[in-house]
């Protein structure tokens, strides 16, 4: 492979895991507030979750990737033509960012909507009746347990949501698959070129794994496991 194109690829696989990266962090604060707002009495809010999560479960990744980045870029300009503002150009990164975390916070608010079901009510209890303050039962108690139970569901999404990103070279984002797409064109060798990208996500995904069971054993010390 040419120095050149192996750079390139290389470039492409930082800029795949850089948003991928920004994409968990948005699905995790969109997961958490998903399930705040299943989990409060508060019907308006709660119905607004279910709706977010019905759409963003029901439509796919690729269809609300092109309609965020094209249609969205035509309705920002068709309101700024009516301002006459100049046009506007939008971000292929952030697009993508923003389409694929937006995507799986429906999926991280399931996740930890179970989470949060699963902790003990009485445990909460307990612990105000010991006089903790909510702010501190929700970070000793509630928290703690909660990402325990989270971690497996969590990991998974991480696993898809980062080969997920290859959606992203659909909108001209110069990412892992779009480079090696260019490379094989370019030499004539997609295969080479193809193959090199599943090593290189397959790489990125056994490392996350490992990492993951890091942390499930690290939050899952203590805890008995049944023997089958």
């Amino acid at each position: 492979m040419p120095t050149a194109y192996a750079q390139s690829i290389l470039e492409g696989a930082a800029l795949t895991l850089a948003l991928a990266a920004l994409a968990a962090l948005i699905a995790v604060a969109a997961g958490l507030l998903t399930a705040a707002a299943r989990l409060w009495a508060i019907a308006p809010l709660r119905w607004a979750a279910i709706v977010y999560t019905t759409v963003m479960r029901g439509i796919p990744d690729l269809v609300l990737m092109l309609l965020v980045f094209y249609g969205g870029q035509m309705l920002a300009n068709a309101v700024a033509s009516r301002f006459d503002q100049d046009p506007i150009e939008f971000s292929a990164f952030w697009a993508g960012t923003l389409t694929i975390g937006f995507i799986f916070g429906a999926y991280f608010g399931e996740t930890f909507r179970g989470a949060f079901l699963a902790v003990p009510r009485g445990q909460m209890e307990a612990g105000a009746a010991f006089g903790m303050s909510p702010a501190r039962v929700f970070r000793r108690i509630l928290f703690p347990q909660m990402l325990r139970y989270a971690l497996p569901g969590l990991g998974n999404n991480w696993l898809v949501l980062l080969k997920s990103t290859a959606i992203v070279s659909m909108i001209g984002l110069a990412d892992l698959v779009w480079m090696a797409d260019q490379a094989g064109r370019a030499t004539r060798q997609p295969f080479v070129y193809y193959l090199v990208v599943c090593a290189l996500y397959m790489i990125l995904t056994a490392a996350s794994g490992l990492l993951l069971r890091r942390l499930e054993r690290r939050y899952g010390a203590g805890v008995a496991h049944a023997q089958f």
